[in-house]
């Protein structure tokens, strides 16, 4: 399922306007990974403009334009509860945000002429987690974040908000025959087996449209 949740996370981004690389592929399993395979996805913002504000640490659409350049590390754990424990030993959180990774995505926009020589701060790359939750109640939620901040995530995104974006975003009335996660969520509106986000039920600001 890695390459499924990998293409929705993929999809979220350009639909938001990102440019979006993969850099591969295929799954390294009988060697140990080089350094720009721990990389799930780079992403740059065309529109990026300078702002004093910045992104929130769980970001939702609104947060997207505040993002210049992104490495993306995605970990699909539907079905598996998220803890601080799982976070300490999630060796794939470790290795993407290993400096010698930073380095290799850093390598690959070398050629923008916004990037500065050695540019590696949180302004120049934000380094993302794509996470399927994060625990709902303190203390956990706390300290799940102040580990994943001390680590050296800038800042995660979660399933349930980019699924709520992408549904939100599909038009019933338009085909989207060159991607498959756009046209069966399209499917599923045409037969009122999802609903968009509306109403008092999810806050407009997530998806772009409230005050700044």
């Amino acid at each position: 399922m890695a390459g499924f949740d990998e293409n929705l996370v993929r999809e979220y981004f350009e639909l938001n306007g990102f440019l979006v690389r993969q850099l591969h592929k295929y799954q390294v399993h009988s060697r140990r990974k080089r350094d720009e395979e721990e990389i799930d996805l780079l992403v740059q913002n065309p529109g990026w403009k300078p702002s004093e504000r910045k992104p929130g640490f769980q970001l939702f659409a609104n947060d997207l334009p505040l993002i210049r350049r992104a490495i993306v590390a995605v970990m699909g754990w539907h079905t598996s509860r998220l803890t601080p424990s799982m976070l300490k030993s999630g060796s794939k959180i470790h290795d993407f945000l290993r400096k010698e990774v930073i380095d290799a995505a850093n390598d690959f926009f070398s050629g923008y002429e916004d990037l500065p020589d050695g540019d590696t701060n949180k302004e120049g790359l934000m380094r993302v987690l794509v996470l399927p939750s994060l625990p709902a109640n303190d203390p956990l939620r706390s300290e799940s974040i102040k580990q994943l901040q001390d680590h050296g995530v800038d800042a995660i995104l979660t399933f349930p908000s980019i699924l709520e974006n992408l549904i939100h975003k599909v038009e019933a009335n338009l085909s989207y025959q060159k991607s498959d996660v756009l046209q069966m969520i399209r499917l599923l509106k045409i037969y009122d087996m999802v609903k968009s986000p509306q109403g008092e039920l999810f806050d407009v600001e997530r998806y772009g449209r409230g005050k700044r």
